[in-house]
């Protein structure tokens, strides 16, 4: 079962990813939206499989890696959730569409790019406790591991004020590359997880 559970939540962190790269790519703002609520929930369940497959030596690393999972499925659902239904549904003044629309950047989108810095970081102490047995969970781990990077410029770009464009709506072509730049890297680790979680038993 627990296998089952965790290569599950692989697969919909593949299926996620790879059609969050479509809908960008077809310019379908809410299913691009959308998608990014169920990735979070994918992403914990394969996460919490790890933690199950650690040992002693790994645990702390592990549970701190779920632990951080947690906190970046909560801010990314907060974030999407106000998109899909408060931004999308509701008449809002000039204020508050500055501060809630992902699109202006601001708020909305500092908190996005929190908590795919708490991902990235997830996904570094995860990678710390996979023992790579094949070669396949070796580029998982590394994967992993190397994704960690993406921490600091999600966490720290943003104090340097460098996306204030995004307040006029002005996103241009840079910041869609930019994610698809991330799905083609993701993509690759969401294959790998449910390829480790398919082999071996509960």
């Amino acid at each position: 079962m627990n296998r089952t559970v965790s290569k599950i939540g692989a697969a919909v962190v593949t299926v996620t990813v790879f059609l969050f790269a479509v809908f960008i790519i077809a310019d379908f703002t809410f299913g691009s939206y959308f998608v990014c609520m169920l990735l979070p929930i994918g992403y914990i369940m394969m996460a919490a499989g790890f933690q199950h497959e650690s040992d002693e030596k790994t645990r702390v690393s592990a549970n701190i890696g779920l632990i951080l999972a947690a906190v970046y499925a909560v801010l990314i659902l907060l974030v999407y959730d106000a998109q899909t239904t408060t931004v999308r549904l509701e008449e809002l003044n000039e204020q508050a569409v500055r501060i809630l629309n992902y699109a202006k950047g601001g708020l909305m989108f500092n908190y996005d790019l929190l908590g795919y810095g708490m991902m990235a970081l997830s996904t570094f102490f995860i990678g710390l406790s996979i023992r790579a047995e094949n070669k396949p969970d070796l580029w998982l781990k590394r994967l992993m591991l190397i994704h960690g990077i993406f921490f600091l410029s999600c966490f720290l770009m943003p104090m340097t004020g460098m996306f204030t464009s995004m307040a006029n709506g002005e996103k241009g072509n840079g910041g869609d590359i930019a994610l698809l730049f991330w799905c083609a890297y993701f993509l690759p680790i969401g294959v790998l997880a449910w390829k480790h979680f398919s082999n071996g038993k509960d």
